[in-house]
């Protein structure tokens, strides 16, 4: 009896005292702090896209993205065709058709303020713009086979599009064939553009010769001003106040220039490089094919300089590899210092690790990232630096293992502010860590107990 309650009792010393137990609860202990990461990584993103949300709400009530599309000349034509009447006889009908020309030369200038709009805790980027839009128009007959005697030159018009009608601040007036028109918004939602804006023209006048034009756009806008390459040669140049522009789209500028005061970027594009004709007829879908489409639209997108929810994604996945290397070192100090911490104190200590994660989430939202990753490490920090102290009764194991801890969380800051480098130095900063490890346990016999 006695010896059976003297192996219990050894049995339960060696549960107590193994080193390799603990080992295997520590590993334990990180795949179960998994579920927390997991959980606050769903936060992370629910946040974000609440964020959205907010964007969308503001870029309803104020204008979206604005996409500016033209402009293109619309001529109607006469075409006759052989029929066959209800006796079969032969009979000759004619149909109207629309004759689409885009222009020879197409010049936009845009000048574009943009401000930050707060809901909440929550902004989004907004923009005034004024737009200049200028060129002219040359039909090439001969490339459709349809004769100047076809056109209805008096029943032209000129149409283009804004993506966001809603954006207009006054009513844009069209200079054509030294003509003045006020334009009118297109309700035929099988037109030639979505969202479009046209004016009626009588070209009798200038029908051989180039037919210059211009107008002017003054729009509100929020998160990007884009436009449709529709010249035989486009030039558009576009400036503005915001410091952190990301030029997008089929074509990147020919020369761009960004700085704390703002933007210019210029770009020069010819049709050769462009998904769709300079003269078609008949066929008013070629400007929605979305596949077209996207292959010319370029411009430019006012972006937030500070994503708070997408570095607060990016260092939550390296949460188990930071306490990992946390228990590491926690179990190393352990044994050096010959001081026994309880299991039930590494779980009180990964808990604050993963409440670390909500901590920089919460103040990044107020205060942006770099400094709630301050607040949030030397929070963390400090508490597991003064409760490991308390356990440890040694200062010297203490303060070294506070400065571990605060090596990789400098560490894990300077990751993920190296977008390009991030893995390179990640790479051989864990291979130091590693390294370093190897180097302090090489001495410890594990086997011991």
């Amino acid at each position: 009896m006695k010896e059976e309650q003297s192996q219990q009792q050894g049995l339960m010393r060696w549960l107590k005292e193994s080193v390799t137990i603990k080992l295997m609860f520590i590993g334990f202990l990180v795949l179960l702090l998994l579920i927390p990461l997991v959980l606050i990584e769903n936060l992370v993103t629910e946040r974000a896209a609440r964020q959205d949300e907010m964007e969308k709400d503001v870029s309803d009530k104020w204008s979206g993205s604005q996409l500016i599309q033209g402009p293109v000349l619309v001529i109607p034509y006469t075409r006759q065709y052989k029929d066959r009447d209800m006796n079969n006889k032969e009979i000759i009908k004619e149909v109207t058709e629309n004759l689409y020309v885009l222009a020879g030369n197409l010049r936009i200038k845009a000048d574009v303020t943009s401000e930050m709009l707060h809901r909440g805790m929550f902004e989004t980027v907004v923009y005034n713009t004024h737009i200049k839009v200028w060129g002219d128009f040359k039909a090439e007959l001969n490339k459709l086979a349809i004769t100047p005697g076809q056109l209805l030159w008096d029943k032209a018009k000129l149409t283009f599009s804004i993506s966001d009608l809603k954006g207009l601040k006054t009513n844009p007036v069209i200079r054509l064939g030294g003509q003045s028109l006020q334009a009118e918004p297109v309700f035929n939602e099988k037109g030639l553009f979505s969202n479009g804006l046209q004016a009626a023209i009588n070209l009798m006048a200038t029908k051989d010769k180039p037919v210059p034009f211009d107008f002017d756009l003054d729009l509100k806008g929020s998160g990007g001003l884009s436009f449709l390459h529709t010249g035989k040669t486009t030039d558009v140049e576009a400036s503005g106040n915001w410091s952190t522009p990301s030029f997008d789209g089929r074509y990147l500028p020919d020369y761009r220039k960004v700085d704390d005061k703002g933007f210019t970027a210029k770009w020069r594009m010819l049709y050769y490089n462009r998904p769709f004709a300079q003269e078609w007829a008949a066929d008013d879908t070629i400007l929605n094919d979305m596949h077209k489409h996207a292959d010319a639209i370029f411009g430019v997108k006012l972006k937030v300089p500070v994503d708070q929810y997408q570095k607060t994604m990016r260092t939550g996945k390296y949460g188990i590899l930071i306490i990992l290397l946390t228990f590491i070192s926690l179990f190393l100090t352990e044994l050096i210092s010959k001081q026994k911490i309880h299991v039930f104190n590494y779980i009180l200590i990964g808990v604050a690790m993963v409440i670390y994660y909500t901590l920089l989430l919460s103040f990044s939202e107020q205060v942006g990232y770099n400094f709630a990753y301050l607040i949030a490490s030397v929070s963390t920090i400090t508490l597991i630096a003064v409760f490991t102290a308390s356990l440890l009764k040694n200062k010297i194991a203490a303060l070294l293992f506070t400065a571990i801890l605060a090596v990789f969380y400098i560490f894990i800051f300077v990751i993920i502010q190296l977008e390009d480098l991030a893995l390179l130095i990640g790479s051989i900063a864990l291979f130091i860590i590693i390294s370093a490890l190897m180097y302090f346990s090489r001495k410890i016999n594990l086997d011991k107990n």
